[in-house]
Formats: structure tokens, C-alpha cells, sequence
């Protein structure tokens, strides 16, 4: 399962919720403001942290360059461009999108 989380987790409890839900192996995109979790100021509060051990996590890179938060990722993440985001959709037979 490919979850997507596009707003950040100091705005809504979009990405919490979905971090309890998401199940071992699953893949995670963070688009949009949700890549902030993914920073390493971020990621100790979003749980982003301790969620890459267990999940696929990836980024979409436009949005990280949009937020100047290139070179600013924990490890663990990587980083999709449109094609990748593309890919992981059609990759994964069933996706959510976390509002």
C-alpha cells in the first residue's frame, strides 16, 4: 500500500494517523508540506523518525526544493521526482491519501 500525506504534521494529525495505521513495508510519499516531516528539525516530532525503519519513505522532491529543504533530509528518505510519484502509484494496487 502506498500511503500520501501533503499537509504538514504542525497543521493537522494527517501523517500521525496515518503512521499508526500504515503496516510494516508499506510506502509512504510526503508531498507538499509534509516533506518539513522528513527534515531532521522535523522528524523526532512528526515520528518520521522512527517510521523510516519500518516504511518506504520518500519525498517528493520538487516540494522539498520549493521549501529550501534540500541537504536537509534524515536518512532513509528518498527523494521522487513526478515520474517517481507516477511510478509508486502504479507500483502499489491500492493508495490513501491522508487529509
Amino acid at each position: 500500500m502506498l500511503h500520501i500525506v501533503n499537509k504538514s504534521h504542525t497543521q493537522t494529525s494527517a501523517l500521525a494517523s496515518c503512521l499508526r495505521f500504515a503496516k510494516d513495508g508499506h510506502a509512504l510519499l510526503l508531498t507538499e508540506d509534509a516533506v518539513y516531516a522528513a527534515t531532521a528539525a522535523g522528524a523526532g516530532g512528526s515520528g518520521l523518525a522512527a517510521a523510516v525503519e519500518r516504511l518506504q519513505v520518500h519525498v517528493l522532491q520538487p516540494d522539498v526544493e520549493a521549501r529550501g529543504m534540500a541537504g536537509k533530509l534524515i536518512d532513509g528518505v528518498r527523494c521522487v521526482g513526478y515520474d517517481g510519484f507516477v511510478d509508486l502509484v502504479a507500483e502499489h494496487s491500492t493508495n490513501q491519501s491522508w487529509l
